[in-house]
């Protein structure tokens, strides 16, 4: 109870703001702008506040130095754009980009998705374990047969058991928390979309994801090319529920009543 007490404790220090630029500095490995990228990133932002009504200068810019087109929005003040993003899309689609980012920050999405981020990390180092002994008891299985896959559903029966009758599944909850926090997270995801689409920037938010439509598309064909025009697997089910984002199709048709002419009466 102390350690799991501790570890509540600990999501306080997330909004300290000093903390805050250290997660984007060390672990996003976020920067700050230079003068030029200041200057080309200031007034697609104040177009985007002005729109939303809120105060610009609450938020803070940041650069990432990647050739993807991504953006993101780190805890409570931070508002982070890749270099391929900032250099290479028109004015009208970074602002998109930057109104979706700022969406999560007005719907609390940022601070939500950092604390269980870290609140999480038990359970994904936990999911990694047991993907790891997953791993070792199939191989032994598979010499062994069947007293292989006994010795599976023995030892995973004997830790359901002990979870529930000595911790109160609380070790079972610790492995549900990232599929939750994955089901918030693609959820925020289209509530920013829909944020940036009510400021009026839908059709650039559509052509953005377009994009990365696109650039997933043609790296899954460099990826079937090295492996010798073999279709590549498909994710399992399980890695899906663990997607933060949702897929393409997905975000798309959330947008269309944005996308359509206004009705004529």
């Amino acid at each position: 109870m102390v350690f799991i007490l501790a570890w509540l404790v600990s999501g306080v220090f997330i909004f300290h703001r000093p903390t805050e630029s250290a997660i984007a500095r060390r672990l996003l490995g976020l920067r700050y702008p230079t003068p030029q990228e200041r200057a080309r990133l200031e007034p697609v932002w104040r177009e985007v506040t002005a729109r939303a009504g809120v105060e610009g200068r609450d938020y803070e810019l940041w650069v990432e130095d990647s050739d993807d087109l991504n953006a993101v929005a780190a805890a409570g003040h931070i508002v982070g754009v890749t270099r391929f993003a900032m250099n290479h899309l028109p004015n009208g689609e970074l602002a998109a980009v930057l109104a979706h980012e700022l969406g999560h920050h007005v719907g609390g999405h940022a601070w939500s998705s950092l604390l269980g981020h870290w609140y999480a990390l038990p359970g994904r180092t936990a999911w990694r374990l047991m993907r790891g002994f997953g791993r070792v008891v199939y191989k032994v299985s598979r010499i062994f047969s069947c007293f292989g896959i006994g010795f599976v559903l023995l030892v995973f029966g004997a830790f359901a058991f002990a979870t529930v009758s000595t911790l109160y599944g609380l070790p079972l909850l610790v492995l549900a928390v990232p599929y939750a926090l994955a089901a918030v997270s693609r959820r925020a995801e289209l509530r920013a979309d829909q944020h940036a689409a009510a400021l009026g920037f839908a059709p650039m938010l559509a052509a953005v994801l377009d994009r990365m439509h696109q650039t997933d598309q043609h790296r899954a064909m460099v990826a079937r090319a090295y492996n010798g025009g073999m279709p590549l697997q498909e994710p399992s089910a399980l890695s899906k529920l663990l997607s933060s984002h949702p897929d393409h199709h997905t975000r798309l048709h959330r947008l269309q009543p944005y996308l359509q002419p206004p009705s004529r009466r």
